[in-house]
């Protein structure tokens, strides 16, 4: 859907052709030990519409001591990698657990702390969302797995930064949402489950 939507308007579009993977020994200059240099081209095809506009090389290397992993398992190991610090930026910046109002990174620790654990409450939220079997199974693991893997903004504005109306009745307290966004029944489910008790 994505790639016929991208040439119907027009847009630039990069296509990948092909990849090749080779390895060689590479030693650097100031060093005394031999690393492993893994070299990986992929040829892009860039396009716009139905034309092709022209096609270029683009290559990647990268330099370990693991040699255990053939030279593809190393490529899809690094990219796991790199996933993996898309997991960290948001905590960076969403959280915003290195933008603390102090001078040196010493004393704040108490700061980055604080923002790992409200870090830890969205992942902590996202592994406690029920999946019920049924005919809304697959959505509900697809909800938990969006939620685990969410930016921090969105988590705020889609789970903390609601409208509520607060009323005292009687003996209890009634929530009241006073709006609506694709999260709520997450939201609601979450209560739910955490009105039971938690066991590991």
């Amino acid at each position: 859907m994505k790639e016929r939507i991208v040439r119907e308007r027009q847009f630039k579009n990069v296509v990948l052709q092909w990849e090749d993977v080779a390895e060689f020994d590479y030693r650097p200059t100031c060093c005394q030990q031999t690393y492993r240099r893994v070299a990986l081209r992929k040829k892009i095809s860039v396009e716009q519409g139905q034309d092709q506009l022209f096609e270029e090389y683009r290559c990647f290397f990268y330099i370990t001591n693991e040699r255990e992993l053939s030279a593809e398992e190393r490529v899809f190991s690094a990219n796991d990698r790199c996933d993996q610090e898309n997991l960290i930026e948001p905590l960076k910046n969403g959280g915003r657990a290195m933008r603390n109002p102090l001078d040196h990174l010493h004393s704040p620790w108490a700061y980055r702390v604080m923002s790992s654990l409200a870090w830890a409450l969205k992942a902590w939220c996202g592994l406690l969302l029920p999946v019920q079997a049924g005919p809304w199974e697959a959505r509900n693991e697809e909800q938990k797995r969006s939620m685990v893997r969410m930016e921090f903004k969105g988590f705020l504005g889609a789970m903390m930064r609601l409208p509520c109306q607060i009323v005292r009745t009687g003996r209890r307290i009634v929530y009241r949402l006073l709006s609506w966004n694709p999260w709520t029944g997450c939201l609601l489910h979450l209560a739910e489950a955490m009105r039971r008790p938690l066991r590991c």
